[in-house]
């Protein structure tokens, strides 16, 4: 322990085209454009899968992107849209929309279903079954495709739904007993284990689409029916609300259109060279919690701000003791070895510097297998980060503490504010006083202020929004969707994936 030091970490920069920076991505992308400008530019050729009803309002709303999109309360943090050719020098080709089918009846048969996991996998089949037999079968392929849901479908294809009663539902399923996919029946076999594949997957709409649609490498955006067509299900006074984030909501679409055409917005401006950041994902395979299985990943973020998952193996790697994720000595040194290799293919020689990021500590044996990947190719650097709630650091201003206010307690822990008070808008996000994350470097040798000042630029790289900054980098940002849409069902087929496949 150190007498505690109260420092602040400039917002980092990010770079845009033809190499200049801003630290607010809107800004940046206003003013220079997106950094792969010249790589990704003019029509595309998108895919809309849904309703038809809701096909019509995904093409209306694409095409109203293509225009200005002014903010309805003149918010500074919410700045207005000038469209999205004009940003991203990219625009939908209208005369080219690749258009599938889901019928309204159907999806309201399956919303009888009282059994969650037919009701789930049914509605997810809808959607599956003609993207996967389109891309196997078409030659007019879809760049993304946007997967137009009713808001049914996000009401009740969550864990845990329920659909009220009433006396037409639909009581079809199987009982816990009669799951077993090694089960025999004396009748209705067939029947029967086309119901059990049902409870082979997660209660959960977005994960097992994801999941399913992995091993066909299909790139989607899930869009709900209440982001594009609000007027048509909220009242007057939601609806007043909503407008205020439409240009929000055209940033973060549009952002998110980009990135999945294979562009990078922006990358991150100050991060050194030869430098790659991994962030460990567990995920338990069954809800018993003193089962010890667990599904690991690691999701390998680069210096170009782009990132690739890896999965590992399944293994007890869940103590219910002490409530941790811990690999074995073979499988630390497989999933290192892995983000290892795909960097040297990428870039023909291995990182300098590997940073994992874990909300655990590391053990003696998974770093010993970590060290003997990385042997006489890179150097190795663990860091716990955890969100903490135990205090609030007050001042004796209008606003709370900014952004990058950084309380070091010791040689190698820190708090960092990765919420707060930001200069850009004259505000802070939120209401609430914003509670610090908790950074440690718990093995390896790295200097504490660029550890965090790393970890601050990390949280500036959500490209799945166009928004100032997180309070989490991305390294864990998306840990557990990315750990839920794995274990998502049983035997997921899936090789190594940009992480555009996951969000």
């Amino acid at each position: 322990m150190i007498e505690p030091i109260l420092k602040y970490i400039n917002e980092p920069f990010l770079t845009f085209g033809s190499g200049q920076n801003a630290v607010d991505p809107r800004d940046g992308l206003m003013l220079f454009g997106p950094f792969d400008q010249k790589k990704i530019k003019g029509a595309k050729n998108i895919g809309v899968i849904g309703p038809q009803k809701l096909r019509e309002k995904m093409i209306d709303y694409l095409k109203n992107i293509h225009s200005p999109m002014t903010n309805s309360d003149r918010s500074i943090a919410r700045p207005n849209f000038p469209g999205l050719e004009t940003v991203f020098g990219i625009s939908v080709n209208f005369d080219n929309v690749i258009q599938i089918d889901v019928k309204e009846s159907n999806i309201s048969k399956y919303l009888k279903y009282t059994d969650s996991h037919q009701r789930v996998h049914n509605w997810v089949n809808l959607y599956v079954d003609p993207l996967i037999q389109y891309t196997e079968e078409e030659e007019m392929p879809a760049d993304v495709w946007f997967i137009v849901i009713p808001e049914e479908i996000y009401k009740f294809g969550r864990p845990n739904s329920k659909i009220p009663k009433a006396e037409d539902n639909i009581n079809i399923g199987l009982k816990k007993q009669e799951r077993n996919s090694d089960q025999l029946d004396l009748f209705f076999q067939e029947e029967n284990d086309l119901l059990r594949e049902a409870y082979e997957f997660e209660v959960n709409f977005h994960n097992q689409l994801k999941a399913k649609i992995l091993s066909s490498k299909i790139v989607t955006q899930i869009i709900r029916e209440s982001k594009i067509a609000y007027e048509d299900i909220f009242n007057p006074k939601q609806i007043e609300e909503e407008r205020k984030f439409d240009t929000a909501k055209a940033w973060n679409i549009s952002n998110s259109l980009y990135y999945k055409l294979g562009g990078l917005p922006w990358k991150l401006g100050e991060i050194r060279d030869g430098v790659c950041y991994l962030g460990l994902v567990y995920k338990k395979t069954e809800a018993d919690t003193n089962n010890e299985n667990a599904c690991c990943a690691a999701q390998m973020f680069l210096d170009s701000g782009d990132g690739m998952v890896f999965r590992g193996n399944i293994g007890p790697w869940w103590n219910p003791k002490t409530g941790e994720f811990h690999l074995s000595e073979k499988d630390a040194f497989e999933i290192i070895s892995q983000s290892l290799e795909a960097y040297h293919s990428r870039f023909g020689n291995y990182p300098k510097e590997i940073f994992v990021h874990a909300k655990t500590y590391f053990d003696d044996i998974e770093w010993t297998g970590f060290e003997e990947a990385v042997a006489e190719k890179s150097k190795i650097i663990g860091i716990r980060i955890r969100e903490n709630n135990t205090f609030k650091l007050y001042r004796q201003f209008q606003y709370c503490v900014p952004r990058g206010t950084m309380l070091q307690y010791d040689e190698k822990k820190t708090f960092l504010w990765t919420k707060g008070f930001i200069p850009r808008f004259k505000t802070q996000i939120g209401l609430e006083t914003p509670n610090p994350i908790d950074i440690a470097i718990t093995r390896g040798e790295a200097d504490i202020d660029v550890v965090s000042r790393d970890i601050l630029s990390l949280t500036k790289l959500n490209y799945n929004a166009c928004i100032y900054g997180d309070g989490v980098p991305v390294t864990l940002k998306f840990a557990d969707s990315i750990g839920e849409i794995l274990t998502a069902g049983k035997d997921i087929k899936t090789g190594v994936l940009p992480f555009k496949h996951y969000i």
